[in-house]
């Protein structure tokens, strides 16, 4: 037996060593369908790095500075060491945040402008779409369509002194799948360790757009400026149940630390507070099920009473088409780039 322990070991060491491929290299498969002239792209292999910020949160990125996704993207990257690059994972230039409270019962509050900024070029979301579309599968643009259709601003999720990042990927993950695309982190405690990671959110911070905030103060001055009305979750005699409340009108939920709850600063704030109603012994839902409890009950109420619980016009939709293309992939980037700079030649030599 120890001689042929002996052959065995002697035989794998006789392999020559064979390096594994990188767990991070993807391969990206394109369909190829008609489109432009304009679109006929030509690559540029140099199309790696990382994004750069400018003023108003809007990114400005270059083709050469774009990396394939990498660990800062995910919940625990954004919420701890790089989240000054949350601004990173949007594309289309964003609106300045409002002061005068132009948000309405419709939900008008929409964070995007129509242009992409490639360099000294923009590019409309049409454009952007004529740019990308034809390098995706149709399965996939189907997909976008359909999310894009159930998109709304006019429910926002707010976490307040969370320090389980695990808690914030799993509500993270209900705002996406509820069609609730706009989500808020105040106050986020990045000293504790990470109990979760991305198999937790499911990669949902990808596509939905994530603001991060110090006091509870500054989060909900921007977002009564957009025409929120802040709602905490509290247990106490002034609550209102959330099933007797009329979520058609724009509401931003916040729910508070695992332990201690919502701040009292949130809740001087808040212009509600309201509770889920319980018939067990205890008296409290672990945060993560609260949230996707209040968003599931607040888009059912939406889709009863308005029909459907999406309430984007045609042209934020085909705006945030473009947003999720762009953010399909990093060559959609290098895509869009190609183009841009086509349109820039065609437009001087004619």
């Amino acid at each position: 037996m120890n001689s042929c322990k002996s052959l065995i070991r002697a035989s794998i060491s006789s392999f020559p060593f064979v390096p594994l491929p990188n767990p991070n290299f993807s391969i990206t498969f394109i369909s190829v369908r008609a489109f432009s002239p304009l679109s006929v792209l030509h690559l540029n292999p140099s199309c790696i790095g990382t994004a750069r910020r400018t003023f108003h949160g809007a990114v400005a990125l270059s083709p050469e500075s774009l990396t394939e996704e990498s660990p800062k993207d995910t919940v625990k990257g954004l919420l701890t060491t790089n989240r000054g690059e949350a601004s990173s994972l949007m594309k289309m230039e964003r609106r300045c945040s409002l002061s005068n409270g132009e948000g309405d019962c419709r939900g008008s509050w929409f964070p995007y402008e129509d242009r992409f900024r490639c360099g000294e070029v923009h590019l409309s979301s049409r454009e952007v779409l004529e740019a990308v579309s034809p390098h995706m599968m149709e399965e996939r643009t189907d997909r976008f369509r359909r999310v894009v259709e159930n998109r709304s601003y006019s429910v926002c999720l707010v976490v307040e002194g969370l320090s389980d990042f695990g808690n914030i990927s799993a509500a993270f993950r209900s705002a996406d799948a509820l069609g609730i695309q706009s989500v808020h982190v105040v106050s986020c405690d990045s000293s504790k360790r990470y109990n979760g990671n991305r198999h937790v959110s499911m990669g949902a911070e990808k596509w939905l757009d994530i603001e991060f905030w110090d006091t509870p103060k500054e989060c909900f001055k921007v977002l009564k400026s957009r025409g929120y009305r802040i709602a905490t979750t509290h247990l106490g005699m002034d609550t209102v149940s959330i099933y007797d409340m009329d979520w058609s009108c724009p509401t931003a939920i916040v729910v508070g630390n695992e332990g201690r709850g919502i701040s009292d600063e949130a809740l001087e704030l808040s212009d509600l507070r309201c509770s889920i109603p319980m018939n067990g012994m205890v008296d409290s839902f672990n945060v993560s099920v609260a949230a996707g409890i209040l968003m599931h009950h607040a888009v059912s109420d939406r889709t009863t009473r308005l029909g459907s619980h999406g309430d984007l016009s045609e042209a934020e939709k085909e705006i945030l088409m473009a947003e999720f293309s762009l953010r399909h992939s990093r060559s959609s980037i290098c895509i869009a780039y190609e183009f841009a700079k086509r349109k820039q030649q065609h437009s001087t030599s004619s």
